[in-house]
């Protein structure tokens, strides 16, 4: 069973969806118990940095994703749950979990593309997603140059050796951080289509491992 955490910021419902759609038993969940108990954890989000810590440190959910993640807890990140694992955010001037180092960064106004096509924020569509090892574990039966969804005016500059795949909008940043074990997506893998549907499954398969290894 997957545990997706519950901590007010949305989305929890588009995720669920996804994960019954592949048939994968999954919990919408606040409770330290049944996160502990889960063969992993998914940590979504929609909307504002400060909004979004203010409900973990409320709730001590921040010191429970801590824990999680120091036990070995498969995790992976969405989004607004990508960008608080880092340790600081622009938006809201916001200090955030600290799991992984790094921060994250509104994109800067007046960008383009390389054909002068000025570049909108937020970012709001599909980009295609570079892996900077082929052999990425998340990405296995994903097509090269698959596009996911985006939806956000931050993205996620983590330390160099954490960067997982890139993307480009504008900039060169970072669609993917983490290590194996804990991964975390700008992009929204729940409203990907097919690639993001296999994430998510090629994710559940990497709990079972976990799980039976044990």
């Amino acid at each position: 069973m997957l545990a997706i955490l519950d901590y007010k910021a949305g989305n929890q419902t588009s995720v669920r969806r996804a994960l019954d759609h592949l048939g994968i038993e999954c919990a919408i969940t606040a409770d330290p118990q049944i996160l502990a108990a889960a063969d992993g954890v998914i940590f979504p989000g929609v909307g504002a940095a400060g909004q979004a810590m203010n409900e973990l440190t409320t709730t001590g959910l921040d010191a429970e994703l801590r824990r999680l993640v120091a036990s070995g807890k498969p995790l992976l990140g969405i989004c607004v749950g990508c960008q608080i694992m880092l340790d600081y955010s622009q938006e809201n001037d916001t200090k955030t979990l600290g799991i992984i180092p790094g921060e994250c960064r509104l994109f800067a106004p007046g960008m383009h593309e390389e054909d002068g096509t000025p570049v909108h924020v937020p970012h709001m569509g599909w980009n295609s997603v570079t892996p900077r090892d082929p052999q990425e574990r998340l990405f296995r039966g994903i097509e090269p140059g698959s596009e996911f969804y985006y939806v956000h005016s931050y993205y996620p500059a983590p330390a160099p050796e954490y960067v997982l795949a890139t993307t480009t909008y504008g900039i060169e940043f970072c669609a993917m951080h983490g290590r194996e074990g804990l991964w975390a997506t700008q992009f929204h893998p729940e409203k990907s289509g097919r690639p993001g549907l296999r994430l998510l499954a090629n994710f559940h398969d990497y709990c079972l491992e976990v799980k039976n290894a044990q």
